[in-house]
């Protein structure tokens, strides 16, 4: 298979893992739209919503929570987007929530800056 966010998770590519259990991997995304912009994935490929296992649905919407939380405390953001494509709106075929950060004002940071507020 020759899916990016499979290699993200066999580490055959990089990433800025910021959270990781037997079920699921977030990490930041590297053309964010907000600083801490996460994409969280179950480990398991799905292709999307609809392939989707119930408990792990259920799964990265708590992680998401939790992670919404260290998130206000580390990056000192006021509110969060959660969003997921389907279909043509789905640039990578494995299916995969994101966590956007929104702030009142903010300058745009590094993603290595960000990484290291969060680690």
């Amino acid at each position: 298979m020759d899916c990016l966010f499979c290699k993200i998770i066999h580490g055959e590519v990089p990433s800025y893992k910021v959270y990781e259990d037997d079920v699921c991997y977030a990490f930041l995304d590297i053309h964010p739209t907000e600083n801490g912009d996460t994409l969280i994935i179950p480990k398991k490929h799905y292709e999307d919503l609809y392939a989707l296992e119930d408990e792990v649905y259920t799964h990265i919407f708590k992680i998401a929570k939790d992670l919404g939380k260290t998130y206000k405390e580390k990056l000192h953001c006021t509110g969060f987007s959660l969003c997921q494509n389907m279909g043509s709106a789905q640039e990578v075929k494995h299916y995969h929530l994101h966590l956007i950060p929104r702030y009142q004002t903010q300058e745009k940071k590094e993603i290595e800056e960000i990484y290291q507020q969060l680690i």
